[in-house]
């Protein structure tokens, strides 16, 4: 048992942390004369960190995820959706949701084109609040950071709050506040040939540019912001509002999540600073669900397709249910 124990903490410290990328940059700044313990020495440490292991991560997972994506294509997700109904069929699309795009706005227009399908409005809003929320590239990178209980239950209950929110809007039976042009429009059934090995690493290969083009500026401001965060703000202040002597701080971390843009590479380094300054776990959990799930620029994208009605009780969904998640993990924390 002991061995495997060491076994995990090296795969999760060495491999998915990357400890030993940390003690070579912090080598060879020492080389160069600057004090690692010091603000400047510390930040510039963090940053090229995060930086190269974040994108090396995303590489990686992104490569993974896409492969398996490529069995997925729309219209074969839109099959399989098709033949489960009531909360199974939300499960499906929770579930398909994992290894779909990593932010919301790339989920918004397959929602769209799933719902144009005809698929029941609960079955492609569960795939919505999951696809930016929980996938498989949040659970390794969760787990290089907060360990792998707090990467499995996170996953577990964004599943869940993707499946009791689809059904929830299911039953309110909301199809109407739907935009017209989508019940209305019709979604073509493009056959899709098989395809072979090599034209699946093509395809994973072109997600992995495609998606490190777009998301690298995110990362580094995220990364960047994780730099102040973690060298130039000082502990008490992080621990009076986001620690545990301020019952509000899982409410103000929700809510200052939501004019960012972000998906989760960028919200990771961020993330970790809070929660090396003193936040509690529910509470950098919050900010993180409400950047990937709850951002400006996909809530505007969103009412394209939905009406305010729809649009204002899916952010009411969200929001409870980031909430009441960020509480839950407060309690547990002392646990885990």
């Amino acid at each position: 048992m002991e061995a495997i124990k060491t076994s995990w903490d090296f795969f999760q410290n060495q491999i998915l942390g990357m400890g030993w990328l940390n003690e070579v940059i912090g080598n060879l700044l020492a080389v160069f004369g600057l004090d690692l313990n010091g603000r400047i020495g510390g930040s510039i440490r963090f940053f090229l960190y995060d930086t190269i292991k974040i994108m090396v991560l995303l590489g990686v997972l992104i490569l993974i995820i896409s492969y398996i994506q490529s069995y997925f294509p729309p219209e074969r997700s839109k099959r399989i959706l098709g033949i489960f109904h009531g909360i199974g069929a939300n499960t499906v699309a929770a579930l398909l949701g994992t290894v779909t795009p990593f932010c919301s706005c790339s989920s918004i227009p397959l929602f769209i084109g799933f719902t144009s399908a005809g698929l029941p409005i609960g079955v492609t809003f569960s795939f919505l609040i999951s696809s930016p929320m929980v996938d498989l590239g949040s659970l390794v990178l969760l787990m290089s950071i907060f360990g792998w209980k707090v990467a499995v239950i996170y996953v577990i209950v964004g599943l869940v709050i993707a499946i009791a929110g689809g059904t929830l809007i299911e039953k309110l039976h909301l199809d109407n506040q739907v935009e017209e042009y989508i019940r209305n429009g019709k979604a073509l059934d493009i056959p899709q040939k098989e395809l072979h090995f090599k034209d699946r690493m093509k395809y994973a290969w072109e997600q992995v540019v495609g998606t490190a083009k777009k998301v690298f500026p995110y990362v580094l401001v995220g990364v960047g912001i994780g730099a102040i965060i973690h060298n130039w703000i000082p502990e008490d202040i992080i621990v009076r509002i986001l620690g545990s002597g301020n019952p509000l701080g899982v409410v103000i971390a929700t809510i200052a999540g939501v004019p960012m843009y972000a998906d989760i590479f960028g919200t990771i380094p961020i993330a970790e600073a809070l929660l090396a300054k003193g936040a509690q776990l529910g509470v950098v959990l919050s900010f993180m669900m409400g950047v990937t799930t709850l951002s400006l620029p996909s809530m505007i994208m969103l009412r394209k397709a939905v009406k305010p009605k729809l649009l204002g009780i899916f952010i009411a969904i969200c929001t409870v249910g980031i909430i009441v998640v960020g509480y839950f993990f407060n309690l547990i924390q002392p646990m885990l």
